[in-house]
C-alpha cells in the first residue's frame, strides 16, 4: 500500500503563542506533497521536522486571514532562492494573486518559476481541484467572516491485482492482463475457464482525508466530508465558549465531534486552538470524545497514516 500521510505544521489560531504554531498541514501522496494552508513560520517549521520540498507542487489556501497564508511568500521566496523552475499550483482566493505580486513588485523580485494561481471561487462547490491517476482533490464551502472552502483528499478506486501465481503460469499477454484488471475471466489452453475472482487480489480500500479550516459549525460538512478516514476540524473553543464561537463563526470542539460522528468518519482530529489554551487544552479532547470517542488532539510534527 502507498504513503498516504499528513503531518502537522502547525495547530494554532491567530494569535501567536510559544506553544503552537499558525495553521499548516503536509499531506503525502504516492511521493507526490500537497500543503495545506501556510501560517507565518510554516517552511521553518518544515525544516524542524525535516519535511523535504522536492515534490511540492500544489498549496491549497482555505482563506485569507493571515495566519492561514502569512508564510506564503517566505516560502515562495526561498523556491525561488533555491533557483526552482517547476510551476507552482497555489488554490487560494482570487485576491492572493495581487497580494503576492504586490510583494514581489516592491521587492523587485522575478521569480526563477511559473507561479499560477487557481481562485477557488471560480468551482462549485464538490469540484475537483486537482486529479492524477491515483487522487484527486476537491473542495466544499464552510462558513466563517470571510470566503472560506474545505479540502477533501480521496483516493481513486484502483482496479484489482493479479495474483502472481497465475501470471508465472499461464503467462498472459498484456492486454489479457488489462482484460483481467477490468473483470474478464480468463480461459487457459484446454479451454477450462478460471473466474475472475479466482485470480485477482481486490485493490485495498481507497482511503480519504478531510480538511475543515475556520468555521461555524455546519450540518451540511457532514455531506461533504462523509466516511473520510481522517477528518481534521477546527476547535478554537471549549463549550464555555460556544457563545464566543458563534459570534467569531468558528467552532467548539464538541461541535467539530458533531460532524465526525453525522459524517461517519474514521478519526477526528481537532485544531486551530484558541490562545487561551495551553496546559489545559485536553478539555478539548475531552469535550469531543463525549460525542465522538475517536477524537484526538493534533500536534505538531506528529504524522498520522491515513
Amino acid at each position: 500500500m502507498q504513503k498516504f500521510q499528513m503531518t502537522v505544521l502547525g495547530c494554532g489560531s491567530a494569535v501567536p503563542t510559544s506553544w503552537h504554531s499558525p495553521s499548516g498541514q503536509l499531506v503525502q501522496h504516492h511521493n507526490r506533497q500537497f500543503l495545506i494552508d501556510c501560517g507565518e513560520g510554516t517552511q521553518m517549521q518544515m525544516i524542524r521536522y525535516k519535511v523535504k520540498q522536492t515534490n511540492l507542487n500544489h498549496i491549497f489556501i482555505s482563506h485569507l486571514h493571515g495566519d492561514h497564508y502569512f508564510g506564503l511568500i517566505g516560502l515562495m521566496n526561498t523556491l525561488h532562492l533555491m533557483h526552482r523552475e517547476k510551476p507552482l499550483h497555489v488554490f487560494a482566493p482570487k485576491d492572493l494573486y495581487e497580494i503576492i505580486h504586490t510583494q514581489l513588485r516592491l521587492s523587485e523580485t522575478t521569480l526563477h518559476y511559473p507561479f499560477e494561481l487557481h481562485p477557488l471561487e471560480d468551482y462549485k462547490k464538490g469540484a475537483t481541484l486537482y486529479e492524477n491517476e491515483y487522487m484527486k482533490v476537491t473542495l466544499f464551502p464552510l462558513k466563517h467572516s470571510i470566503a472560506v472552502w474545505g479540502f477533501l483528499f480521496r483516493e481513486k478506486t484502483m482496479p484489482p491485482n493479479i495474483d502472481k501465481a497465475f501470471v508465472k503460469r499461464y503467462r498472459p499477454t498484456i492486454k489479457q492482463i488489462h482484460e483481467i484488471k477490468s473483470g474478464a475471466d480468463f480461459t487457459i489452453p484446454g479451454g477450462k475457464l478460471i473466474k475472475n475472482e479466482q485470480i485477482t487480489i481486490p485493490a485495498p480500500l481507497p482511503r480519504s482525508f478531510a480538511y475543515c479550516s475556520d468555521t461555524a459549525w455546519l450540518e451540511s460538512t457532514a455531506h461533504f466530508v462523509k466516511g473520510v478516514n481522517l477528518l481534521y476540524h477546527e476547535s478554537t473553543f471549549d463549550n464555555s465558549r460556544e457563545e464566543l464561537a458563534n459570534i467569531t463563526l468558528h467552532s467548539t470542539a464538541a461541535q467539530a465531534a458533531r460532524v465526525g460522528l453525522k459524517s461517519g468518519a474514521k478519526k477526528l482530529l481537532l485544531g486551530h486552538y484558541s490562545a487561551r489554551f495551553k496546559k489545559d487544552i485536553e478539555i478539548l479532547q475531552q469535550e469531543a470524545r463525549e460525542i465522538f470517542p475517536e477524537s484526538y488532539l493534533s500536534n505538531e510534527g506528529e504524522t498520522y497514516d491515513i
